[in-house]
């Protein structure tokens, strides 16, 4: 089984981000992860 490259926490904790008005481009950045990985 594939072994999941982020917690459930910190996909959370991105998704919250995003929901609170932060852009995507942004946060892919910050996180390390592409702007489809956030979709």
């Amino acid at each position: 089984m594939k072994r999941a490259r982020f917690t459930e926490e910190q996909i959370i904790a991105v998704l919250k981000e995003h929901e609170a008005g932060a852009k995507t481009a942004d946060l892919a950045r910050k996180h390390g992860v592409s702007e489809a990985t956030i979709y």
